[in-house]
């Protein structure tokens, strides 16, 4: 089939709900319900997160950072520690990133795993740079903007999982229908991993989307953090910068040195989160 008879058949598939994870995925899916069941009780957290040599590594390397460890106290070097210092909603957060990740752990094309590769340095940077806006400038909850920050891409993601199954899928795409169908799927997906309505909102009304100011929206603080973000997404277009005006304005919110200091803190935490290529 075309181009466009590939992607009419994936958004049709996820319309109904028919959408297939990687197996990787769901093993992922089974630790963060399990993590999420309110009778998960803290020993029961740490034996699952050490179950996962991934999570247990980042979990300790974010307990590190500085956003936790803003008054220089003893390093962590522990999961139980780590998991008492970043609490249940981080360790949540960090769960979703694997399942992220996992997406493209079966491509097999290397120009697509390269695109995979690519599109989770976007996304770990816009989640980290969506968590220091977040505490700095928008006011919004900082772990409820890395968590949007780290799923606002699934929709490219699980596209990549499915384009060596459709040669050219990803191939330039002026007429970007790549684009809608990724809006079809991302709902989908979203469902599927069942994020919070107010998150999937917020992600699924970005493309298109202008800058509000003052910013104070987990909306805008994904934009902010799109804006700002070093690595570009491989896959559709860039969110619109905010108009002439909003420049000025954005001026007396997010001065230099806040800036400044929003970039080094998100690098920090983009380190903690960022893994080895996927294997």
């Amino acid at each position: 089939m075309n181009r466009i008879e590939a992607f009419g058949y994936i958004a049709a598939q996820a319309a109904r709900g028919d959408m297939t994870f990687p197996t990787s995925v769901n093993a992922v899916l089974r630790l963060q319900l399990a993590l999420e069941d309110p009778d998960c009780h803290l020993e029961d957290a740490i034996r699952l997160v050490l179950g996962e040599p991934q999570l247990a590594a980042r979990t300790v390397a974010l307990a590190n950072t500085a956003a936790y460890n803003s008054a220089a106290g003893p390093q962590i070097t522990n999961v139980r520690a780590a998991v008492a210092r970043i609490g249940y909603r981080r360790l949540q957060a960090l769960v979703a990133s694997l399942v992220v990740r996992q997406f493209g752990s079966r491509i097999v094309d290397p120009g697509l795993r390269a695109k995979a590769e690519q599109l989770w340095a976007h996304t770990a940077h816009v989640a980290a740079l969506a968590e220091a806006f977040a505490r700095r400038v928008t006011f919004v909850n900082p772990d409820t903007a890395l968590f949007a920050g780290i799923v606002h891409e699934v929709g490219g993601f699980y596209l990549l999982s499915r384009a060596d199954e459709f040669p050219g899928l990803l191939d330039e795409d002026p007429e970007n229908w790549a684009e809608l169908c990724e809006d079809v799927v991302s709902r989908e997906v979203l469902r599927k991993l069942a994020v919070p309505a107010p998150v999937a909102e917020a992600i699924v009304e970005l493309r298109g989307a202008w800058l509000g100011m003052p910013p104070e929206t987990l909306r805008d603080t994904l934009l902010l953090a799109n804006q700002y973000t070093p690595v570009a997404s491989p896959l559709g277009t860039p969110p619109p910068p905010p108009p002439e005006h909003a420049e000025s304005a954005l001026d007396f919110v997010l001065d230099e040195d806040t800036l400044r200091d929003i970039q080094r803190e998100a690098a920090e935490t983009f380190i903690s989160m960022d893994g080895p290529p996927l294997a």
